[in-house]
């Protein structure tokens, strides 16, 4: 067991060299408003994390990570050519860059990109085979 005289020693000695506070217990200046604060900041630092982390959140589609926080399906919801329902993160997608849904992509787009990025949209008055 140690000397109780040498541990007031050192204590002594760090009081000089460091200030009487390095000495003192913690809680020993801790209270109630003092607690009280002390959660209230823990709350908003987690918080904050939480928030951080489900920004930075990745999906994987194809193979492919995409942050979460390019799709914001509140906006997007319908493919402007078809008007069908996004259903897929695909489909979100070529909303974004095509401004229609993977199937309309498949049907309208694909190897006719130039066209597309053109203005050319498929009108509901044209046969199908006259759209491709």
């Amino acid at each position: 067991m140690a000397d109780p005289n040498y541990v007031a020693k050192i204590e002594q000695a760090i009081s000089e060299k460091y200030g009487e506070d390095t000495i003192q217990n913690p809680k020993g200046n801790w209270d109630d408003n003092k607690e009280k604060e002390y959660l209230k900041q823990m709350k908003a630092f987690y918080a904050k994390t939480h928030k951080n982390d489900e920004w930075q959140e990745k999906v994987e589609i194809n193979g492919i990570k995409i942050s979460k926080k390019l799709f914001n399906r509140d906006s997007v919801r319908n493919c402007p050519v078809c008007g069908s329902f996004a259903k897929k993160s695909l489909d979100d997608i070529y909303i974004i860059k095509y401004e229609c849904c993977n199937t309309c992509y498949v049907k309208h787009v694909e190897g006719r990109e130039e066209r597309w990025k053109e203005g050319w949209r498929p009108t509901a008055q044209q046969p199908q085979e006259e759209q491709s």
